[in-house]
C-alpha cells in the first residue's frame, strides 16, 4: 500500500548573469524542476498495520520533470543523493513516529525544488543488550580494520552469503591505501566519529575508495588510483550519526551523511552485521552504490597491540617424518613409475575453456628443477602447448603436510597450479571427489597467490579459498604447504597461514588423493591471453609430503 503524496512547492530559481561594458551575453532561460510528487511505501504496511510491520523501513520515490538528482534529507542528519529519485530508509526510533523527510530535486544550473513529506512509521525493533555492549561498552568503542585478518577487506556477489566469495585481501594487503589508520568510534548517544588517521594529531588524513564514487565527499586530488580504486583522498576526521535496525530480520548498522567504514562505495551507508560471535569483532558487508557488488570487512575493538594476532603465533606442522618427495636432481625424465603424462585439451579445455593442448614434450628435469613450459606454438590445432603431470595410481596418500617450493611463469593468461583431486575421481567426479588446490596462480594478477577447496556445494566460483599477496613470485622461489588433517586444512605460504578449512567427518577429504601439477593457459580463470606471450616456465625445486 502507498501513500501518494502531492505537496505544493517552493521553488527556488537562481540565475546568474554576467555583463561588462562592451559584452551582453544572454544564457537563456534556466528553469527549475517542476511537478515534484513524493510516494512513500512502508514496509508490511496494510489495512491492519497502516504504520508498517514494526522493521521501520520505508521507500520514498521522488519524480519531477526536469530533475537531474534527488536529495533525500532526516531528521538524523542522514543525507542521500540519487538520481533514480529512490531510497529505502530504515527508521530507528522505537514506537510509532511521525518523520519529516525533505526531499529536494536539482535541475540544471543549480536549480532546485523542494518539498517535505511526513510518514508515520511503527518500530517494534530494539538493539539487544549484548549487541549494544559490543558495539559501544560503557559508552563508547573505538573499532579498527583487522588488518592483520586474512579476508578483512573482500568482494562478492550482492546478497551473497559466502564472505570474499570473488576476493579476499589478504594480511596487511591494503597497508598504505588510506585504510589501515582511519579509527570509527561508537558513542552512547548514537554520535559516529570517523578520524581518518589515528597517528595525525592535526585532524587530517587519507581515506580509501571506489571512483567515481568517492566524489560524493566532496574532495579532489590527484590521487593515485589503481583500477576502480582511489587511494589515500585526503579528507578530515568527521562525525555523524548511528543506528541498529533489523530489516528482514538481518542486524544492520545505519550511517547518517557521509559515514562510512573503511572503503568509500557510496549508497546508502548500511552494514549488515553478518558474524558478530567473535569476541570484539564483526564481519560486515555493504552494497556498493552502484549496486553491483557487496563488500565485506571485518572490523575489530582490539588495538594491533591487544588482538593476540600481532605478531602471529608461528605455525607449528602436526606431521615432521618425511613419507615421500620429488627433489628433481637427476637432468632429464620424469620417472614413468612415478609420473603420467596427462595430453590433449581435455572436454571443453578440461572444462574450464583452457586454450593449450597438453603434451610430454613441455615437461622435463632440468638443472635440479621439474621445468614446465607454456609456449605460444600451434599445437594440434591450438595455439598454446605445455604439460600436465599426476601421480595418479602411483602415489597416493591420505593426510600429510604438503610442500613445494616452486617459481612461477609470468604473463598474462598464465596459469599454473599445483594441486589433489580424490583417488575415487573416475567413479564419482568432480566436484563430488573433492580437490585440494595448493597453490594456483594467475599472470593477470602477479603475485596473488590462490589456496582453494572445491567440493560438492562449494565449487567453481563459490570455492572455499582464500588469498595471499607474496611478492616476487616469478622472480624467487616460495614455498607452498598445505596441512591437511582429519580435523582441518591449512593454506600456507612461506609459513604464513592465510586459509584454514574446518575438515569434518562428512567431507571428501579423508580418504586418498593424488597430485597434479600443470601450466595451463587462459580459460575462465587464467583469463585473457597477452598477444605478445612466447613462454614462461614454472620451476619446481621439490615436493615432499610428511606425515
Amino acid at each position: 500500500m502507498k501513500n501518494i503524496l502531492k505537496i505544493s512547492l517552493s521553488v527556488f530559481m537562481l540565475v546568474f548573469f554576467m555583463a561588462c561594458t562592451d559584452d551582453d551575453y544572454d544564457i537563456g532561460e534556466i528553469t527549475a524542476p517542476t511537478n515534484l510528487q513524493v510516494e512513500t511505501a512502508i514496509l508490511g504496511q496494510s489495512e491492519d498495520m497502516p504504520d508498517g510491520d514494526g522493521s521501520g523501513e520505508v521507500t520514498f520515490t521522488a519524480t519531477a520533470e526536469g530533475a537531474m538528482t534527488y536529495k533525500f534529507i532526516f531528521e538524523n542528519g542522514t543525507e542521500v543523493t540519487t538520481a533514480s529519485g529512490v531510497y529505502t530508509h530504515p527508521f530507528s526510533e522505537t514506537g510509532t513516529q511521525t518523520h519529516n523527510v525533505k526531499i529536494i530535486a536539482y535541475g540544471p544550473g543549480g536549480t532546485a525544488s523542494t518539498t517535505s513529506v511526513e510518514v508515520e512509521v511503527l518500530v517494534t525493533y530494539e538493539p539487544p543488550a549484548d549487541l549494544l555492549e559490543k558495539l559501544i561498552g560503557d559508552g563508547a568503542k573505538e573499532w579498527r580494520i583487522k588488518a592483520e585478518a586474512a579476508g578483512h577487506f573482500g568482494l562478492g556477489p550482492v546478497g551473497g552469503n559466502t564472505p570474499t566469495e570473488w576476493y579476499g585481501a589478504g594480511p596487511n594487503e591494503k597497508a598504505g591505501v588510506g585504510m589501515y589508520d582511519d579509527r570509527y568510534i561508537f558513542e552512547e548517544d548514537g554520535t559516529f566519529v570517523h578520524i581518518t588517521d589515528i597517528t595525525n594529531d592535526d585532524a587530517s588524513g587519507t581515506v580509501f575508495g571506489r571512483d567515481p564514487l568517492v566524489d560524493q565527499l566532496g574532495v579532489s586530488c590527484d590521487c593515485e588510483t589503481e583500477g576502480a580504486d582511489v587511494l589515500n583522498i585526503p579528507f578530515d576526521d568527521y562525525t555523524e550519526n548511528w543506528s541498529i535496525s533489523a530489516p528482514g530480520g538481518n542486524e544492520t548498522i545505519n550511517l547518517t551523511g557521509i559515514g562510512f567504514i573503511g572503503y568509500y562505495i557510496g549508497g546508502d551507508h548500511r552494514y549488515e552485521i553478518f558474524d558478530r560471535s567473535v569476541p570484539n569483532e564483526l564481519v560486515i558487508r555493504s552494497t556498493d552504490g552502484n549496486g553491483e557488488f557487496d563488500w565485506w570487512f571485518i572490523i575489530t575493538s582490539e588495538s594491533e597491540d591487544e588482538s593476540g594476532e600481532e605478531p602471529e603465533e608461528e605455525f607449528e606442522s602436526e606431521y615432521d617424518e618425511l613419507l615421500w618427495e620429488a627433489d628433481f636432481d637427476t637432468d632429464g625424465d620424469l620417472d614413468p613409475a612415478v609420473w603420467n603424462f596427462e595430453t590433449g585439451n581435455g572436454d571443453n579445455g578440461w572444462g574450464n575453456q583452457e586454450s593449450q593442448y597438453y603434451t610430454e614434450d613441455n615437461a622435463v628435469i632440468s638443472g635440479g628443477n621439474l621445468v614446465i613450459t607454456a609456449k605460444a606454438e600451434d599445437t594440434e590445432g591450438f595455439d598454446y602447448s605445455s604439460s600436465r603431470i599426476t601421480t595418479k595410481d602411483n602415489f597416493e596418500f591420505t593426510y600429510g603436510r604438503i610442500e613445494a617450493r616452486a617459481k612461477l611463469p609470468e604473463g598474462a593468461g598464465t596459469w599454473p597450479a599445483i594441486w589433489m583431486l580424490g583417488s575415487d575421481f573416475d567413479e564419482v567426479g568432480w566436484p563430488q571427489t573433492g580437490e585440494i588446490d595448493i597453490m594456483e596462480h594467475a599472470g593477470n594478477e602477479q603475485d596473488l597467490i590462490h589456496g582453494t577447496l572445491h567440493y560438492e556445494g562449494r565449487s567453481g566460483g563459490d570455492a572455499d579459498g582464500n588469498t595471499i599477496t607474496v611478492d616476487g613470485v616469478s622472480d624467487d622461489f616460495h614455498i607452498y604447504t598445505v596441512e591437511w588433517t582429519e580435523d582441518h586444512i591449512i593454506f600456507l605460504v612461506d609459513g604464513e597461514v592465510y586459509h584454514t578449512y574446518e575438515n569434518n567427518p562428512d567431507s571428501p577429504f579423508n580418504k586418498d588423493f593424488f597430485l597434479i601439477l600443470n601450466v595451463a593457459m587462459g580459460g575462465t580463470f587464467g583469463g585473457e591471453i597477452d598477444p605478445d606471450f612466447a613462454e614462461s616456465s614454472m620451476e619446481v625445486d621439490y615436493i615432499r609430503v610428511f606425515q
